[in-house]
């Protein structure tokens, strides 16, 4: 199998590719934290990819951790407190990035998603989780804190008892468990995480081209059409409430599977 291959020059994270398939690996510190920077950061890597393949391509992305612990911590918390902008500057730009992305995208959680980081593994339309280590929790309500628009993910794409055991108990989940609560798609020891997900990754890539991507699909495949009108529908939601906090927007997007490739 050949090595994946440096795409573009980047501060905080590292594009490469193999094929068709394209990895961002974060490297802002250990645990990622997600500042406006880092987000528009994040936008331009998937831009980048965008722009590489073009229209009428086969492809599909992975966004991973760089280390064994942490695949992404959340909001810089700190930076929310100094800039109120902070959110709209770069978080919720980077979930409509990930949610419009016209190619398959995998999120490979590498170790702890916590708060602002799930939302972002949710914008992706795979996820694989670190057996060995990892918890996946959002602890806003824990903490007193309250930032527009993040429930709506987990209300799309999980089962209602299970987006209030998320948003409402700020449960932590382990990997067992967020694999039967349909969180994630699979957990993998952490030697297999890669391999998992890049032959994730290559089995839909085709998809792009039969019709994931811009505008309405050519081919008829009734599978496709319905994948391409849920991203829409989800992405359309996520915007409505980011900008009203009308949580009824959520009935514009349908109810969500968990799709697992076998």
């Amino acid at each position: 199998m050949t090595e994946f291959q440096a795409v573009g020059r980047f501060e905080n994270l590292s594009l490469e590719r193999r094929g068709c398939v394209f990895m961002i690996t974060m490297e802002l510190g250990a645990e990622n934290r997600l500042t406006a920077k880092f987000c528009q950061e994040l936008i331009r890597a998937f831009n980048t990819v965008r722009q590489t393949l073009g229209s009428n391509s086969e492809g599909a992305v992975i966004t991973r951790g760089n280390n064994a612990k942490y695949f992404c911590t959340g909001l810089d918390l700190d930076e929310a407190e100094q800039n109120p902008h902070a959110t709209t500057e770069g978080f919720y730009p980077l979930l409509h990035t990930i949610l419009d992305f016209p190619f398959p995208t995998i999120a490979l959680l590498t170790g702890h998603t916590f708060g602002g980081g799930c939302p972002v593994a949710f914008a992706h339309d795979y996820r694989v989780m670190n057996s060995q280590r990892g918890f996946i929790s959002m602890p806003p309500v824990d903490l007193g804190m309250y930032f527009p628009g993040v429930g709506v993910l987990p209300r799309l794409k999980l089962r209602p008892q299970i987006a209030r055991k998320v948003l409402l108990e700020g449960h932590r989940f382990t990997g067992e468990e967020a694999l039967r609560d349909g969180l994630v798609d699979f957990i993998v020891q952490p030697d297999d995480m890669l391999a998992v997900a890049f032959a994730l990754a290559a089995k839909w890539a085709p998809k792009a081209k039969a019709g994931h991507g811009d505008g309405l699909p050519t081919h008829t495949s009734a599978d496709i059409i319905s994948v391409q009108r849920s991203k829409m529908a989800a992405s359309l939601a996520n915007k409505v409430f980011a900008a009203t906090g009308d949580a009824s927007c959520m009935d514009l997007a349908p109810t969500s599977q968990v799709l697992v490739a076998g």
